[in-house]
């Protein structure tokens, strides 16, 4: 085995599992509230983005908010919840 072999090897990095931040649809906060609260938790987030992702909600029930590590998907959705919205995460498969 020669030492390219081993460096080569030690190199290769697995991806980290990503998650789904999802929101619910609530009837309390108003469409405008989701939107905002949407921008400040994940800030890059158009406002067109932000509204597209509040309309999914409001339509199906769920609405997929951005992919992202474990970590990050962990913090936008207690972030959201402190906002006073209902979200999850999910493993992304």
């Amino acid at each position: 085995m020669s030492v390219e072999t081993i460096e080569q090897r030690s190199t290769t990095r697995k991806l980290a599992p990503r998650y789904r931040v999802l929101l619910h649809n609530d009837d309390y906060n108003t469409m405008e509230y989701v939107v905002q609260a949407l921008m400040e938790t994940v800030p890059s987030l158009t406002q067109p983005q932000a509204v597209n992702i509040m309309m999914e909600t409001h339509n199906s029930g769920v609405g997929l908010v951005i992919t992202c590590a474990q970590e990050h998907a962990e913090f936008y959705s207690e972030t959201l919840k402190m906002k006073g919205l209902d979200s999850t995460i999910e493993p992304d498969e």
